[in-house]
């Protein structure tokens, strides 16, 4: 995913948009670049590799002014390259463009405006944009119902932020479909953009997340949110729990480790709030859930990707053993194409760290559409994913920055066995005491988790061992499958090009 940050206000855009690229490069990018309005005219500044090339540009050659939006990219259409990078300019100059996701039609979209006469100057599908714009601004239109006419002529799901040098006074941004999530964020006299929390979390805490299909002219003094027909549109401001420093490394070598160690705590607030151990009982209010609709349910069905996936092997089993009712994972990037058997009495179960993932997203309004109850164990609060459900669990565990999942792989084991006990008691399934042993074991999780971790050294010399090892075998059977799975995964991430394989134990 593509990083996208946004300013505007009285300070100097390029600072702030510099450093909030650096707070999303664990998104990972070939390119970056930036733009700001300076004396009526836009400068951009881009190049191939990492952000440090960038500050390495604006040093030699600075720019100061503002608005100003950044842009870190993976490439998808054209090469990694200065020509491919983000912003892109129009013709005329007076409009850019960052933008996140895939112009699923603009080879006619490209090839109309080619016989009108537009030169191209990069190989991406985003320049369309603003091309688009600049031939809506040519006929009479201003900058926002500009954007808003390109934002119904291009097909796939996007996050997309432009601005004018001949509309200074404004960033126009849009969220098109289930990709390129948008957060807008609140300060004083001043307002930001992103397309991740940690980009600006240290000017506010307040912020808009963007549903699909709504823009929003963003100025110094407010932001306007209306859908893509033109309708006001009042949103809902979020306060984030946690702060910038929760999203820096501190004394850990990598946000990995950070987050390893971060999991006593993590799992702590997991669980803080949700368990009555004096009397044994289970509390998930955010679920909305009734003696009656736990009865109604018949079967469930969790749907994620990657780690979530893998966490959700390992909730099935849980919630058939303990509830007692069928339960299947499905990989949400297929879920939407196996035409699933869905009605009112079936739960979709999507977990997902962000709550921005697209395909888990799909999945879920495929369920929806099918008339399922939606439910969603999410870390980050205010999500699509937490939003669109009917019910949600929040993980609790604060940023997770490092690639390779950590906490919010263990977050929805413990999220999980919650809500089987819940649902177990709520159905009449589960005795007083196999109910209260159950909850009971909750309370030696911290405690567990704590010693694990203070055995880092110990894992440390078993990591230099091995590190020269080929081939490696994970073996799992029963709830240590998902677990092999999941070790797999965290092996393949840092150890390239490795032959890894999982497998259960054959009997």
């Amino acid at each position: 995913m593509c990083g996208i940050v946004g300013y505007i206000g009285p300070r100097d855009a390029t600072p702030i948009v510099l450093n909030g690229l650096k707070r999303l490069e664990y998104r990972g990018y070939d390119s970056a670049g930036l733009a700001v309005i300076q004396n009526g005219k836009i400068e951009v500044r881009r190049d191939a590799g990492k952000l440090s090339r960038l500050t390495e540009l604006v040093n030699g050659s600075p720019i100061h002014g503002t608005p100003g939006v950044g842009h870190t990219r993976w490439a998808t259409h054209g090469a990694p390259s200065a020509r491919n990078a983000h912003p892109h300019l129009g013709a005329t100059g007076r409009v850019v463009v960052v933008h996140n996701g895939i112009v699923e039609n603009f080879l006619e979209l490209r090839d109309e405006l080619i016989a009108e006469g537009v030169d191209f100057n990069s190989d991406t599908d985003t320049e369309v944009i603003v091309q688009l714009v600049e031939h809506h601004l040519a006929a009479g239109l201003d900058l926002t119902e500009a954007a808003r006419h390109t934002f119904r002529q291009i097909a796939g799901a996007h996050g997309i932020v432009l601005m004018s040098a001949d509309e200074p006074d404004k960033i126009v941004c849009a969220r098109i479909g289930n990709a390129g999530g948008v957060v807008l964020g609140l300060g004083d006299g001043e307002n930001f953009i992103a397309s991740d929390i940690p980009a600006i979390l240290e000017h506010t805490r307040r912020v808009i997340f963007l549903e699909s299909h709504q823009m929003a002219v963003v100025t110094r003094s407010e932001i306007r949110v209306q859908t893509l027909d033109g309708a006001l549109v009042t949103p809902k401001v979020n306060s984030i729990a946690w702060d910038a420093a929760a999203a820096e490394k501190g004394e850990y070598r990598h946000f990995m480790q950070k987050e390893i160690h971060e999991q006593v705590r993590s799992l702590t607030e997991t669980l803080a709030g949700r368990v009555d151990f004096t009397d044994g009982n289970i509390r998930l209010p955010e679920l909305h859930l009734t003696p009656e609709l736990a009865r109604n349910i018949n079967r469930i069905t969790i749907t994620a990707c990657g780690t979530a996936a893998y966490a959700g092997m390992v909730g099935k089993l849980l919630i058939e053993s303990i509830a007692r009712i069928p339960c299947q994972m499905e990989i949400a990037s297929e879920f939407r194409y196996s035409d699933p058997i869905l009605d009112e009495q079936c739960v979709v179960l999507a977990i997902s760290q962000s709550g921005e993932t697209a395909d888990t997203l799909a999945a879920m309004e495929e369920g929806r559409r099918k008339g399922a109850l939606l439910w969603s164990i999410v870390n980050a609060v205010g999500s699509q994913a937490m939003r669109v459900a009917d019910g949600s669990i929040a993980m609790q565990t604060g940023p997770e920055i490092g690639v390779a999942s950590t906490k919010a792989f263990t977050a929805p084991l413990v999220d999980q066995y919650m809500l089987a006990i819940l649902l177990a008691d709520l159905r009449g399934t589960l005795s007083e005491k196999i109910r209260r042993a159950l909850v009971a074991d909750l309370r030696l999780i911290p405690d567990v988790v704590g010693r694990a971790l203070a055995r880092e050294a110990e894992v440390e010399k078993v990591a230099w061992a091995l590190k020269d090892v080929r081939d490696c075998l994970y073996l799992g059977r029963g709830i240590n499958m998902p677990i092999a799975y999941e070790g797999a995964l965290k092996l393949r991430k840092y150890a390239g090009g490795m032959y890894c394989s999982e497998r259960p134990l054959a009997r």
